[in-house]
């Protein structure tokens, strides 16, 4: 067990300081107005339209953390920030930072969620077009990062029509297609998913082998025949009752001896780790009605009680301790 001192404590209690400025220069877009090109205070306070003053302070705390390099009065970024935080870059994350940004309100309030045991979260990621936007290309993002060594860690060769339920733009749909040629696949996600989806699926040249299927997995049936399906992070957003019907569903459009992999945050069975897991379990507390993060062991319970055989787990080393747990149709 960790021994705590004064110190430590009063830096994990501040940490949201520096989350803070952290935001607050991608809301500003600073590290693509600095660019390549080293800029002193006066010039990026007035590309963004902010105060002299307020800027350069900001750009000093980027600097002292290491985000931004300080010489006489210009400031420059180095490539491994431009890389990551620039709008212009491939690898931009700058949207799945405004969506923690979007969360911070709530998690303010932590303490009486835990009271009340329900969330606090007064608008959904979906309910403004700033937050929709920011979470789903975060979405995007994350799964851009992962997605080519899961497809890489999953054995597909062997089957030809996927399922990828709340798939939402497709990118792991994409990526087992691009990894495996004789494969296909359906996303199966919301009609206001779709646009976002087709623009992806075209980015691929994939017209012809991923499609997108209009539906809610709350009320509807899933359409089609599949011998592998993909459910990717959209299990904690809901109850155990209700997973074990989106499992069972799933099933349902799998033909006998098909594959049903489940790609979530996977508490250990003690439920106190990993640490990423295991806050994300609190924020769905925050966000959801009955959503959590679940164990090993309550996901392949589900999908034994569903007609799944031979539940296994893929190891898996993600940047954010995701892991996949799959099993056969009987």
């Amino acid at each position: 067990m960790k021994e705590w001192h004064p110190g430590e404590l009063l830096e994990l209690s501040g940490h949201f300081w520096q989350t803070c400025t952290l935001h607050a220069a991608v809301k500003l877009d600073l590290f693509t107005t600095i660019g390549q090109t080293p800029m002193a205070a006066a010039a990026v306070s007035e590309r963004v339209n902010a105060s002299r003053d307020g800027i350069e302070r900001l750009l000093n705390a980027l600097a002292a953390m290491g985000l931004l390099e300080k010489k006489e009065d210009r400031y420059a970024c180095p490539a491994s920030v431009l890389r990551l935080l620039a709008k212009d870059s491939l690898n931009y994350i700058g949207h799945i930072i405004l969506h923690h940004h979007h969360l911070m309100e709530s998690w303010a309030r932590l303490d009486q969620s835990v009271r009340s045991g329900r969330a606090n979260r007064e608008q959904s990621s979906f309910s403004r077009e700033e937050w929709r936007e920011s979470f789903l290309m975060g979405m995007f993002n994350l799964a851009m990062a992962i997605a080519p060594r899961v497809a890489d860690a999953i054995d597909l060769s062997d089957r030809r029509r996927l399922l990828d339920l709340g798939g939402g733009p497709g990118t792991y749909a994409i990526h087992f297609c691009l990894k495996n040629p004789a494969l296909s696949a359906s996303v199966f996600d919301l009609p206001t998913t779709r646009p976002f989806a087709e623009k992806t699926i075209a980015g691929f040249h994939l017209e012809n082998r991923v499609t997108f299927a209009p539906g809610d997995y709350h009320s509807d049936d899933i359409p089609g025949r599949y011998d592998v399906a993909w459910l990717s992070h959209i299990l904690h957003a809901e109850s155990p009752e209700f997973c074990l019907n989106i499992i069972r569903k799933t099933v349902a459009a799998l033909e006998p001896g098909g594959t049903i992999f489940i790609h979530e945050f996977i508490l250990n069975d003690q439920r106190d780790g990993p640490l990423f897991p295991a806050l994300f379990s609190l924020n769905m507390l925050l966000g959801t009605e009955s959503g959590r993060a679940y164990a090993a062991a309550d996901l392949s319970g589900m999908l034994a009680t569903a007609g799944v055989r031979d539940i296994r787990r893929i190891p898996l080393q993600t940047p954010n301790d995701s892991g996949v747990i799959f099993g056969i149709v009987r």
